[in-house]
């Protein structure tokens, strides 16, 4: 991970670096701003720590202006809390005490970048492509890594990078469904001062950050076909054309690409480029879906009840046979990314020694195919009698929901959900399947109305 650190830290500046770097960071150093962004252009990074006596806002403005997708994580001398809360309220996403603590520093660095290392299989399914992949990691050939969304095509094309010939060198990756349209090309190739609108020095793209290294163009399929063209080129002459520059620039590197979508059906339909998909299709990784890899079901959900466990500082909990028979019948058509927030919810509700059933919830509220809830001990009701009470229940239930509109019910949801948790925000967008910046925008919508909403702490008691 490429590291800038801006500031002086009052010569704590050097035990933070050392820390880094001993966690794998590549670590630059810019007095100020102005000579952070210089590193940004010329160089590139994937996280910034920002010392608090800089003015933190205006670089997270700046960074937007030029269209710097790079995370700030603030740090200033002691615990100062007013410092730190102002800090977030600025964009910076975390905030270290200095002198600075190593395992904090590890730990924010793995968080804030989201390059975990894990790489975790165990069916003959999964291992099948990784023997694949291992066979064809040395050369330089393009690579492309096809399969629905979530099954985990990143961390495969992270895994050949390891263990290619250019492990030391940069892995790069851009999302190019995330990217707009008017500015993927720039995002790719970098642009010179006064290209366009907002060009206010010249600035390297992503095939030059990666140079010498790998470059993922993660779901190409979303690349406007005009662009295709350029980057065909790109691929083909190892050199590229800057936005706005009249001379190409030479790079080295190895290009990955994913999809989820089958790119020869969207040959036929003229969104993607023939040539260009056999120049990407040198070799072919097609990762299973996770409902054909029924081993790596079971290693997955262990190592994320153990994950979410340390994260929310409660205890680990082992998986029961009847829960973990559950998961394995189970679908998955959200892949890897599904059974993740699945097993961070049953983490959250899980009670007793064991992660049970009960704990086991989907996203819109609903339980996988064969899961039911608990009934209460020494309930003398028949099966059928709880049908009926749990039909009855379900009626009742759809007729209160009769005349509300969606927005209505989504609110009560939402707002219902947040007082389970008392008010953590965080526990909450778990449980409802959505992103913590999906939910604060619905919460900073609700507020705006006058509606009240549930504060950290919120009740008196444990949420159940």
């Amino acid at each position: 991970m490429r590291l800038i650190i801006v500031g002086t830290l009052n010569g704590q500046l050097g035990a933070a670096s050392q820390i880094a770097m001993d966690n794998g960071a590549q670590v630059t150093h810019a007095p100020d701003a102005e000579q952070a962004f210089s590193l940004l252009r010329s160089r590139g990074a994937d996280l910034l720590m920002v010392d608090v006596a800089l003015d933190i806002k205006p670089i997270i403005a700046d960074l937007r202006a030029e269209h710097f997708s790079v995370p700030v994580v603030a740090c200033g001398i002691g615990t100062d809390a007013r410092s730190a809360a102002q800090s977030i309220r600025d964009g910076a996403k975390e905030y270290i005490p200095l002198p600075p603590e190593a395992e904090l520093i590890a730990a924010v660095l793995e968080a804030v970048a989201e390059d975990s290392k894990s790489f975790i299989f165990e069916d003959p399914n999964s291992l099948a492509v990784v023997k694949l992949a291992e066979q064809v990691a040395r050369s330089d050939a393009s690579i492309l890594i096809t399969g629905e969304s979530g099954t985990g095509k990143e961390v495969f094309a992270r895994y050949v990078h390891e263990k290619s010939n250019r492990s030391r060198k940069p892995f790069v990756s851009v999302n190019c469904a995330a990217i707009p349209e008017n500015l993927l090309e720039s995002e790719l190739f970098g642009h010179e001062k006064g290209a366009f609108t907002g060009a206010v020095a010249r600035r390297i793209g992503k095939f030059e950050e990666a140079d010498g290294g790998t470059l993922l163009l993660d779901e190409i399929s979303e690349m406007d076909i005009r662009l295709q063209a350029k980057l065909l080129r790109a691929i083909q002459e190892r050199e590229i054309d800057r936005v706005g520059g009249n001379k190409p620039v030479k790079v080295n590197i190895r290009i990955v690409a994913t999809s989820n979508r089958d790119l020869a059906h969207e040959v036929r339909e003229g969104t993607f480029r023939e040539d260009l998909l056999f120049r990407l299709n040198v070799v072919n990784l097609r990762v299973p879906p996770l409902r054909d890899r029924p081993a790596d079901i079971v290693a997955l959900a262990q190592h994320f009840a153990k994950k979410y466990a340390e994260a929310n500082a409660m205890p680990d909990r082992p998986i029961a046979a009847d829960t973990m028979g559950f998961l394995k019948r189970h679908r998955w058509q959200g892949n890897v990314r599904e059974l993740e927030n699945t097993m961070h919810r049953a983490v959250l509700l899980a009670q007793g020694d064991e992660i049970g059933p009960d704990a086991i919830m989907l996203p819109d509220g609903s339980r996988p195919e064969g899961v039911e809830a608990t009934a209460p001990a020494g309930g003398s009701d028949s099966a059928d009698h709880r049908a009926n009470s749990a039909a009855a229940d379900g009626d009742a239930g759809a007729q209160a929901l009769v005349g509300k509109t969606v927005a209505e019910v989504e609110q009560e949801l939402i707002i219902d959900t947040l007082k389970h948790c008392l008010g953590n925000r965080t526990h909450a967008a778990n449980i409802l399947g959505i992103s913590i910046r999906t939910l604060r925008n619905k919460l900073n919508q609700y507020e705006a109305a006058g509606l009240s909403v549930p504060q950290p702490g919120w009740g008196d008691k444990t949420p159940v």
